[in-house]
């Protein structure tokens, strides 16, 4: 007999030996009608008193009016403990009391059936978990009796928890790996991920839910990779096979890294994909190395491609060999070096040489020459630029602070940077750190910056053409290169050198120079310095014929050193007599520059200028005041 059947009939026959009228029975009926009843009735007692649950009968308020032998051994009550006032509160949890409350009373208002899972305390005054059904008995269209059936679940609720247990100590083992591990579903939604991933994003994991995977991934990822990244993916994904991505991803702190996704699908006992794991392992360091590989190897490639000037520094003269004591100095520190020189003397040879004895010798030496560059691109050769940033961006380039970081940059001709860049440039050397044309985010970068010059950077300040905070911040560490008539002792050597270089490359061997072109070329100005003399000697050694190196002295267009001499003797001169009437003009006003009484206006020059020439010429103003001089 089903249970459900064997309790309506007791239910039903309760409910007549009680006193129950039935629709269609008259009292007469009904007393034939008893002693059969009664019968039935302890037949069904027994019945129910055999079924392996515990069943009690309610009333339509939900009295307990009846309780099988199973109920009552569990609970060690006897029936009319069952029908007491207060049965709830005596054998059911406190806790599930108060918090089914409402949901039972709801229950037994209707006809429907309904269920809910409390524990129940047996007479060993231990509780145990049970699933309760409730099932109406109906007449016309209401509930006048509740059946409860409990069925003992206590050992599948210790799974249960055993599982919960067994979960958190798996997500707590997840969250502690340093990897990302994320969970997708079947479609490539995000659905869990760890510790790991949350802390690196800064998000908590709805937040990483919310905004929806393709929301996701433009939010997340680099710029330049969302297009690779979204094909790849989609791609990986459809094809239900394990598949791997490296992609750039933000963190909470703005910087973007590398990393790279392992995806592995997981399947259910047909075959079919139910979820994806992904982890993700932090792989910064080694695409940053293959980076400056790529840079230097860029950097390797230029440098073979261009015309150096010389390979090694040649010459013995003091001139040049107090510019090498001043090497030996400032190499080993990363102070910003200003190499100062006429055209052609050898600033970028000094700013190597710098950089080879550094302690960046092994990273890249990045050469830029400001003159070269056309206003309107400068900005993007020296900071790079993001996609779209202008007409003809079509993708992403890398700016040469960039190419250099961790290496030397050398800003040949820094006297002609626009005044825009002058402010960009100003802020790499405060802040270290660089943006690309058309991105505000900032870009750190640890370089070291030697900027040359053969222009008068104070008298630009002065004219308002440079900026004299730039100045200040490029003028670390002055280098003065000096111009070759100033190194004669070196040209010997230097012609022997390039004869032999440029002799070389022409597969010619020269005996000797004749002695007369020495004289002629030491009595010569080089107003283009030791670039001008290379030049000479590769054109004669590609027009001689025989084994003397011949030179056309045509060749030397300027001045030769007597005509130089007398020029510089006139310089001198004058520079000499300005400094004269500046001391003057300080003497007389008690030092000060400004004002109606000042030196600036007894000489008829503005304050800032006057106060350039004071600095150019190296005068103690001072020495000028007086103790009452302001």
């Amino acid at each position: 007999m089903e249970i459900s059947s064997a309790i309506e009939n007791v239910t039903g026959m309760l409910g007549m030996v009680s006193g129950a009228n039935p629709a269609g029975t008259n009292g007469r009926e009904l007393e034939q009608a008893r002693p059969a009843l009664l019968q039935n009735e302890e037949e069904l007692r027994r019945i129910v008193d055999l079924i392996p649950q515990q069943i009690v009968v309610l009333d339509a308020g939900g009295r307990a009016i009846f309780a099988n032998s199973r109920s009552m051994e569990y609970t060690g009550l006897s029936l009319d403990e069952v029908r007491a006032e207060g049965f709830r509160e005596r054998v059911f949890h406190p806790e599930d009391v108060e918090k089914l409350r409402e949901e039972r009373q709801k229950g037994l208002a209707g006809t429907a059936p309904f269920e809910n899972e409390q524990r129940g305390r047996g007479r060993d005054g231990k509780y145990r978990w049970f699933l309760i059904r409730y099932m109406p008995l109906l007449e016309n269209g209401k509930a006048v009796r509740w059946y409860a059936g409990a069925t003992d679940i206590e050992d599948l609720k210790q799974a249960e928890s055993k599982l919960r247990q067994d979960e958190r100590e798996l997500r707590q083992l997840i969250d502690f790996l340093p990897q990302h591990v994320l969970v997708l579903d079947a479609e490539g939604t995000l659905v869990q991920a760890n510790q790991t991933t949350l802390d690196y994003s800064g998000r908590t994991l709805d937040e990483m839910r919310g905004s929806g995977t393709q929301e996701r991934i433009k939010r997340d990822l680099h710029p330049d990779d969302v297009d690779r990244v979204t094909s790849e993916r989609r791609s990986g994904i459809s094809k239900g096979v394990p598949f791997e991505i490296e992609k750039r991803v933000l963190g909470k702190d703005g910087q973007f890294r590398w990393f790279l996704f392992r995806y592995k699908p997981v399947l259910n006992e047909k075959g079919c994909i139910v979820h994806w794991f992904a982890t993700a392992t932090d792989i910064n360091d080694r695409k940053q190395a293959e980076y400056r590989m790529s840079n230097e190897n860029l950097a390797l490639r230029e440098e073979m491609d261009r015309s150096s000037m010389f390979e090694d520094i040649v010459g013995s003269s003091e001139p040049l060999r107090k510019v090498l004591r001043q090497i030996d100095k400032v190499a080993a520190s990363d102070s910003t070096i200003l190499v100062l020189g006429e055209t052609g003397t050898g600033k970028e040879l000094i700013a190597r040489a710098i950089h080879k004895r550094s302690r960046r010798a092994e990273r890249a030496f990045i050469g830029v020459n400001c003159a070269a560059i056309p206003p309107s691109l400068i900005a993007s050769e020296l900071f790079g630029h993001e996609k779209g940033a202008f007409t003809g961006a079509t993708q992403r380039r890398t700016g040469r602070f960039e190419s250099a970081n961790g290496g030397t940059i050398f800003l040949d001709e820094v006297g002609d940077l626009p005044a825009e860049i002058q402010i960009a440039l100003l802020r790499v050397l405060q802040e270290r750190e660089i943006e690309r044309v058309g991105s505000s985010r900032p870009i750190p970068v640890d370089v070291r910056v030697v900027a040359a010059t053969h222009r008068d950077l104070s008298a630009l300040v002065t004219e308002g053409k440079f900026r004299q905070d730039l100045l200040y911040r490029l003028n670390v560490v002055p280098i003065q290169m000096p111009p070759l008539r100033e190194r004669v002792a070196d040209i010997p050597l230097l012609v022997e050198y390039f004869i032999d270089r440029f002799g070389k490359r022409a597969g010619k061997k020269f005996r000797a120079i004749d002695k007369k072109f020495l004289k002629v070329f030491q009595a010569y100005g080089w107003p283009g310095n030791v670039r001008e003399l290379q030049n000479i000697i590769e054109r004669a050694v590609i027009l001689s014929d025989d084994d003397t190196l011949i030179v056309d002295e045509t060749w030397l267009k300027w001045e030769p050193v007597q005509g130089t001499v007398r020029a510089r003797a006139l310089d001198i001169a004058l520079v000499r007599q300005e400094k004269e009437m500046i001391e003057a003009a300080l003497a007389e006003s008690q030092g000060r520059i400004s004002g109606p009484a000042g030196a600036a206006a007894k000489l008829g020059l503005p304050a800032r200028t006057l106060d350039s020439k004071i600095k150019r010429l190296k005068i103690n103003k001072y020495r000028f005041k007086t103790a009452h001089a302001d």
